[in-house]
């Protein structure tokens, strides 16, 4: 079966209600849009006429090979972008809801284990964490084969290109955060018997132990995308993990003395100013994401955890000291 119609099938399958009120690629229009402009690549054929010709007489076909289409460019990319920004701000909602519910304290965290001893909301909650999964993971996979589409039809790169502009306007969806932050809530599930993964989306697995700590994330068509644990800044697991606007992941005592603030104001109260560490972005610091389920799975498989609570907890007791005696010296005028 054409991955069109498999597309089609899995937006009118048993989450059809969910679909219609979140945004997915427009696959088979996008595709349309390619044969026409396959169709009307008369208007660099002029230039190309004699090799054109001397293809032609061989049986071979050749695509547009112009470096700028304006049957695409000004309507495929544009329409592709707005749909990925819109998918990616559909997916992180419904994710940092379903995750900031799921962790949860005190009065709340009961409520939450009394919730969980009712089947119907067990099921509910594991339906739709594999929607979620399938949801993301179907859309990437229908934007990286039209992409590559783009590339086949037109003999460029501009579809490979545009995956570097969907990075740096955060809708990547395969390099989300949220992502992450979603696989760390559907491994943390497996105690609750979170049952099989949905069917475009295979699993997530962990591995902690290794010489360099992974999440890998296996999509139905056996592609695996891997995401590193390791802070880049100490070199070492992550702790207490917060993922920065533009994506990439901290320990929160690390970013935050990247930031130059102290630990217990957080990576938030960073000045506008501030740049990211790895990408030397500005203004990513408003928009810091506190990765808690992936704390969650860090703490609970980690053997480094304590110590590394120990030391940031000294870390802040420290800094609490210097700041309070800088405050004394200066209401003191000394």
């Amino acid at each position: 079966m054409k991955f069109g119609d498999t597309f089609t099938g899995f937006l009118h399958g048993k989450h059809e209600r969910f679909f219609k009120k979140c945004s997915h690629v427009e696959y088979k229009r996008l595709k349309k849009v390619l044969k026409e402009c396959r169709s009307a690549r008369g208007s660099c054929a002029d230039e190309k006429e004699d090799r054109n010709e001397t293809e032609e007489g061989s049986g071979s076909v050749q695509d547009c090979q112009c470096e700028l289409c304006p049957a695409c460019d000004q309507k495929f990319f544009a329409e592709l972008s707005k749909e990925a920004s819109d998918i990616a701000g559909c997916f992180s909602s419904r994710v940092k809801r379903l995750c900031h519910f799921d962790v949860s304290y005190g009065f709340q965290y009961y409520l939450r284990f009394l919730g969980r001893c009712f089947a119907d909301h067990q099921q509910s909650l594991v339906e739709e964490v594999t929607m979620l999964l399938d949801y993301v993971t179907m859309n990437a996979i229908a934007i990286r084969k039209i992409l590559k589409k783009y590339d086949k039809v037109h003999g460029s790169v501009n579809g490979r290109n545009f995956k570097a502009v969907m990075r740096a306007k955060r809708i990547e969806l395969v390099q989300s955060p949220w992502l992450i932050e979603l696989g760390a809530f559907y491994l943390n599930c497996n105690g609750l018997d979170a049952g099989e993964p949905g069917e475009f989306f295979r699993k997530f697995s962990c591995d902690l132990d290794g010489t360099e700590p992974v999440m890998t994330m296996i999509l139905s068509n056996s592609i695996a995308y891997e995401y590193s644990l390791i802070c880049p800044i100490c070199l070492d697991t992550l702790f207490n993990p917060y993922a920065l606007g533009c994506g990439h992941l901290f320990c929160k005592s690390c970013v935050c003395a990247a930031a130059s603030v102290l630990i217990c104001d957080g990576p938030r109260s960073a000045p506008i100013g501030a740049k990211c560490p790895v990408c030397r972005e500005v203004g990513v610091y408003r928009d810091t994401v506190h990765m808690m389920e992936l704390d969650h799975l860090l703490r609970s498989r980690g053997n480094y955890w304590k110590q590394r609570h120990r030391e940031e907890r000294a870390e802040m007791v420290k800094q609490a000291k210097q700041y309070w005696e800088k405050q004394t010296h200066i209401a003191l005028g000394y």
